[in-house]
């Protein structure tokens, strides 16, 4: 069996000259792959109370969904503003390449419900620390958080140090 790195597609200089951009479409495309992500992910929780997955759009959702549907879990979509239509609640944060804002529904998360977050990457941890913030502002409270692909040297955990964080393939 294939080593998850196998499958995942080093493109150089994109978005920008000098940056490595690890590219998860080949992940996606291989059936193999794809089953392999999610179990490998899964197996991050597998141990781990909780009442539902949130995700960042949109690979967070590509992840997150098929666990929360695996685990009989609720998903929770975290996205672009403007794109969600009930009551929501934001947060801006920094990018590595600039700033956004993201948001949840307000009656998403329950108080006390224990949430995990999904998504593809942790780079600089900007999006996931926002949207911990946001599940703390409903209430919520953040058991795990996971992440397919970490890039080390970015240093993104600092900005997580107070969470349970696991990734499944690390780059230096």
């Amino acid at each position: 069996m294939k080593d998850l790195k196998d499958y995942i597609r080093t493109i150089p200089d994109f978005p920008e000259r000098g940056i490595l951009f690890r590219d998860i479409t080949t992940v996606l495309q291989s059936k193999e792959g794809l089953r392999l992500a999610i179990d490998k992910l899964q197996e991050l929780v597998q141990d781990v109370d909780f009442d539902l997955i949130v995700g960042p759009e949109s690979r967070g959702f590509i992840f997150g969904v098929p666990i929360a549907y695996n685990m009989n879990k609720a998903f929770v979509p975290v996205r672009k503003p403007g794109k969600l239509p009930c009551d929501t609640i934001s947060m801006d944060y920094e990018l590595e390449y600039g700033k956004t804002t993201i948001e949840i529904h307000k009656d998403a998360i329950k108080p006390g419900q224990k949430v995990v977050i999904i998504d593809d990457l942790i780079a600089t941890g900007g999006t996931i620390e926002a949207i911990t913030k946001l599940v703390e502002m409903l209430g919520g409270t953040v058991v795990k958080i996971i992440f397919l692909i970490e890039l080390k040297s970015l240093n993104g955990r600092k900005k997580l140090a107070k969470y349970d964080v696991d990734s499944v393939v690390q780059y230096d």
